[in-house]
């Protein structure tokens, strides 16, 4: 069995063409990952119990909207989060704008509105920091 080292995780069935953008750039450079629809407002006992099994050292989390995700991920690990605003409404600077504005203490990158190639590439760039 493939351990899992990215967990890329969206709120919503309808962010699946972003996280594809994810899954597409992990798969050419060989990263195992596994991808989850688990909403932060709509199944947080469900996000809980996942974070609490995820042996994943990265986590990507696409989010529009409120963008809560990435922020309720950040506060219940020590991981690396790279959150991905989805443009749903306002062109998705709302998802953008809340998932940079998170409060001390619970670190969140950011990448571009729709970004999800970003976000994969940064989460490479952050595993390769532990093979240097």
């Amino acid at each position: 069995m493939v351990e899992t080292i990215v967990s890329i995780i969206a709120g919503s069935e309808s962010d699946k063409d972003v996280c594809e953008k994810a899954e597409k750039v992990l798969k050419q450079n060989n990263i195992p990952y596994e991808l989850k629809i688990i909403s932060a407002h709509r199944d947080p006992d469900k996000l809980d119990d996942y974070l609490k099994s995820c042996q994943s050292l990265v986590y990507i989390t696409v989010a529009g909207l409120s963008a809560a995700l990435p922020g309720v991920v950040a506060s219940k690990t020590d991981k690396p989060v790279i959150g991905v605003p989805v443009s749903a409404k306002l062109g998705g600077l709302d998802a953008l704008l809340s998932i940079v504005q998170m409060p001390p203490r619970i670190p969140v990158a950011c990448v571009g509105i729709d970004s999800g190639e970003n976000a994969a590439y940064l989460a490479i760039r952050i595993l390769n920091l532990s093979k240097k």
